[in-house]
């Protein structure tokens, strides 16, 4: 169940699939107002403006698009679409010069950001240990078009930044292409059925496997999730991500 303390917001949904459908249903019953729910090619910088708040789950390619439209409304951006990053520094130099607020995450999950900080310490805590090999599995489902996920990616880069032997990541589709390079760590990428999104982080020995896992249910818990981080938004101007709105 949602708790919202936010008084009642107007809301835009960029993006009317499933993710949208769960912001709305929850968004809703929390007593927000649905101002408009746009597909990719249908947004409008008119509808935009009337709503406090804009939620964006779409495609990558459709986001700096999108974005730059919300910024048009002068309206406050929460971004849910994940593997747009190679535009983020474009996108974030125009939040900037303009004085416009964007909220953005790979994973809106407060489970899946409880697991980022997870990962980071057990991370340090292996990095002395040499007879462990680090890697990482994401699965989701067939319709997932990014490889890898953001949320392996954040994972990624969270393990590099505190383990010294691993300098870049790699990707490979269902294990067919992993590196031997003792400098790359591996993401497995799977995609399966309507999988909601699992992720594994595992470090194997000789001796034993030592792994943390995270496996999302549904889609609740990141609808719930961008939510919150609008609700969070509201009255607040910059670039802000799970670690502001957590403080972890």
């Amino acid at each position: 169940m949602y708790c919202s303390f936010a008084e009642n917001m107007r809301i835009a949904l960029i993006g009317y699939g499933k993710m949208g459908k769960a912001i709305e249903e929850i968004a809703v019953k929390a007593g927000h107002t649905i101002t408009s729910k746009s597909d990719i090619g249908q947004l409008n910088v008119t509808d935009l403006a009337k709503a406090e708040v804009a939620i964006e789950f779409t495609q990558a390619n459709s986001v700096k698009e999108n974005v730059i439209k919300c910024f048009e409304a002068n309206v406050p951006v929460v971004i849910g679409t994940t593997g747009w990053y190679s535009q983020f520094d474009e996108i974030k130099e125009i939040a900037q010069n303009e004085n416009k607020t964007m909220f953005y995450s790979t994973n809106f999950s407060l489970g899946v950001n409880i697991f980022f900080a997870l990962n980071k310490y057990l991370a340090k805590l292996m990095n002395q240990y040499e007879m462990y090999e680090p890697s990482i599995t994401e699965a989701h489902h067939v319709h997932k078009l990014d490889s890898p996920s953001g949320t392996a990616i954040t994972l990624a880069e969270g393990l590099i930044s505190n383990f010294n032997r691993k300098k870049q990541w790699v990707n490979s589709i269902d294990n067919n292409t992993n590196s031997k390079n003792p400098f790359d760590l591996n993401i497995e990428s799977i995609r399966k059925d309507e999988i909601p999104g699992t992720h594994t982080v595992i470090y194997k020995s000789e001796i034993d496997d030592i792994s943390i896992t995270h496996q999302a249910h549904n889609r609740m818990g990141f609808a719930m999730g961008a939510l919150k981080a609008a609700e969070w938004l509201k009255g607040k101007n910059g670039i802000f991500t799970m670690n502001d709105m957590l403080k972890f």
